[in-house]
């Protein structure tokens, strides 16, 4: 699929695909958070803002919402070192925490947030809608997956390419640059 850019852009996931999953993610975590009043879910700014906000409309229980911004891309490939740019207003001490990743690569953000996040917190989940494990560097996991790709440049839902990209309703693979 060519874009306005002209690049050709394989799609991994339909639109279609994306919205099946998320509803089963939602019905799965609305489940598993049933007892819990109005848990935290914080989307990593900025390719999970898509998918949080599908995930959340899809809940069958009472949640709240913020976000935290981290930097670690430079030119579309992780650096390693972790900046907190902007953490969550809300007060995390003592709540029930979602943390919703687009997707986990390296597992070096992952890792990251969820030390900062797990000693406030009473409990921390993480949903992820994407997981690359032949990126992995560091032991990183999530509770909740959407789906498991290759190694592969992702784009779309979201997603992007140096500011590119994020509003394809679909997951596509980028050509190699």
């Amino acid at each position: 699929m060519a874009n306005d850019s002209g690049d050709s852009i394989e799609c991994l996931f339909t639109a279609a695909q994306i919205e099946a999953r998320i509803a089963e993610l939602a019905k799965t975590l609305s489940r598993d958070l049933q007892e819990v009043e109005a848990p935290l879910f914080i989307g990593v700014l900025t390719g999970a803002w898509v998918f949080m906000a599908d995930l959340v409309r899809r809940m069958e229980t009472a949640v709240q919402c913020d976000f935290i911004r981290l930097s670690s891309y430079e030119g579309g490939e992780s650096g390693g070192q972790i900046t907190l740019e902007s953490a969550p207003r809300a007060d995390c001490r003592g709540r029930h925490i979602v943390l919703v990743e687009d997707i986990m690569d390296t597992g070096l953000s992952l890792r990251w947030l969820c030390d900062y996040l797990a000693p406030q917190a009473a409990s921390l989940r993480v949903c992820t809608l994407l997981d690359k494990p032949a990126r992995r560097r560091v032991e990183a996991r999530a509770d909740y997956t959407g789906f498991t790709i290759p190694d592969r440049f992702v784009v779309g839902y979201g997603m992007d390419y140096n500011g590119r990209y994020r509003e394809l309703p679909f997951i596509g693979v980028l050509p190699v640059r």
